[in-house]
């Protein structure tokens, strides 16, 4: 297992084919963010790795989320008659969520820069932003929590989700139209929340759990962001971009079920996650939500990844992801009554614990195969033949 290769002769040959497309239509993005980021990449020196950069700015997600898993651990840090969050982790938190997006927009621009663009370069960006999804989101929800003022673990629950499909639905455009189009949506909520938890930081909590505008509190603003974003920006365009592919007759994918089949592993997950909250026997969303929404969060970014290189190989995407098997069983065993709460619970770990591992194990063996395909080294510019 430790030399398993995921990446197919097939795809590996897809791979060499692969030129990259993609548009950018988001205001915000062209005329701020761009000229911000083609400033900001002149201080990185040349021999600077594009990857490096890229996993420096996940790595920071990563920090945020563990920053906030030990002063917030259950989301009621936010809540009236708890012990808030201090302050100084707000600013932090906000500090390093800005700089995490100003290096996810300046990787490209240092790959270019220092001619080093490579199929690798945008597969390792993506998918590490597929995995970027649930710890951005978990940690926004810190800010307003669970408990009276706040929202519920299972609204919040489908509100990961929103954003979850929102971020696959760019690549199924891709895996059918061939082009990128990235999504405004990405770029406003960056911006956005990183200035809130700076904001949360001055004026406290406390401050948003008054109302914004009649009885409309704030979180309810949090909510309809996200689902209004979705359904009003994101969706739309997706099907815009889709329909002009097929009016030019440039779609990829010419039958319906083909086209569709990306949706079928995230639409089980989906399903199967949300069966076992409804039926679990110790609401294990309740008394375990931040384990449960990472393992959605990994299990999602196994799944986006082989999407990624089905994309950008030309090839077909799997129908169903394996590791939707083992969460089957679990969500079977809860089903008919043999798994007790605490055994359940025992389960979630276990089931998070073998996602992690798998998925970490998936990304160190495509890197390791495409970096021998192109003769390159993932973290470095030096080619290996000049060793």
């Amino acid at each position: 297992m430790a030399g398993y290769e995921y990446v197919s002769p097939e795809q590996l040959s897809g791979f060499d084919k692969y030129k990259y497309s993609a548009l950018d239509t988001n205001p915000l993005s062209l005329y701020i963010m761009h000229p911000f980021w083609n400033t900001i990449v002149k201080v990185f020196p040349t021999w600077l790795a594009p990857n490096l950069i890229t996993f420096s700015g996940f790595m920071l997600l990563v920090f945020n989320f563990l920053l906030l898993t030990y002063f917030d651990p259950d989301f009621y840090a936010s809540a009236p008659g708890h012990k808030h969050v201090p302050d100084w982790v707000w600013i932090v938190v906000g500090i390093l969520n800005f700089v995490a997006y100003t290096l996810d927009g300046v990787d490209g621009k240092q790959a270019r820069r220092t001619n080093s663009s490579t199929p690798l370069g945008e597969l390792f960006d993506h998918g590490l932003d597929s995995w970027s999804c649930v710890y951005f989101v978990v940690t926004v929800y810190s800010i307003f929590g669970r408990g009276p003022t706040g929202v519920s673990v299972f609204v919040l629950y489908l509100l990961l989700w929103v954003v979850l499909f929102s971020f696959i639905l760019s690549h199924w455009e891709k895996y059918n139209t061939g082009v990128l189009f990235l999504p405004w949506g990405y770029d406003i909520s960056q911006v956005t929340i990183s200035f809130v938890y700076i904001v949360t930081a001055v004026v406290g909590v406390e401050a948003w759990y008054e109302p914004f505008l009649f009885n409309f509190l704030y979180r309810d603003l949090f909510t309809a962001m996200i689902i209004g974003c979705a359904l009003c920006v994101t969706l739309p365009m997706s099907l815009l971009n889709f329909f002009r592919s097929y009016k030019s007759n440039t779609l990829k994918h010419k039958s319906v079920y083909e086209a569709m089949v990306p949706f079928f592993s995230p639409c089980l997950l989906f399903t199967l996650c949300t069966v076992w909250i409804l039926w679990s026997p110790s609401d294990i969303l309740e008394i375990h939500p931040r384990i449960f929404y990472f393992m959605v969060g990994t299990a999602f970014a196994n799944i986006t990844c082989q999407l990624i290189v089905c994309q950008m190989s030309s090839t077909r995407c799997p129908t169903l992801n394996w590791l939707l098997l083992p969460l089957l069983l679990v969500v079977a065993a809860v089903i008919v009554g043999a798994a007790t709460s605490r055994l359940e619970s025992t389960l979630l770990y276990i089931l998070t614990a073998a996602f992690t591992l798998a998925h970490i194990h998936y990304g160190i063996q495509v890197v390791k195969q495409l970096s021998r395909h192109f003769q390159i080294y993932p973290f470095s510019l030096r080619k290996p033949n000049s060793d």
